[in-house]
């Protein structure tokens, strides 16, 4: 079965932080919502309700890491990649 609403993390450390920043606004309400319809059992879609907070938390850490000047894993392993063909070299 195919994900398709589902951010990658790639994708997601490819934005700007105002753009993350845009949408972590707009998932927080999508959650206040599925929460509110959840109470009043109006939910149709229940797995929505992960996949939003999942979404969330992948925004948060990417913030996370930008503001703590993490280095990302796509990167690290790029940057393995070159210094191993460089030594072999």
């Amino acid at each position: 079965m195919a994900k398709s609403n589902v951010a990658k993390p790639a994708d997601i450390r490819h934005k700007t932080d105002k753009e993350l920043e845009t949408r972590l606004g707009e998932l927080r309400k999508e959650q206040f919502n599925l929460r509110f319809q959840r109470a009043t059992g109006q939910l149709a879609n229940t797995a929505r309700v992960t996949h939003v907070r999942k979404e969330i938390a992948r925004i948060m850490t990417v913030l996370g890491e930008r503001a703590r000047g993490v280095e990302s894993p796509a990167a690290k392993k790029a940057a393995k990649t070159k210094s191993a063909k460089k030594s072999a070299a």
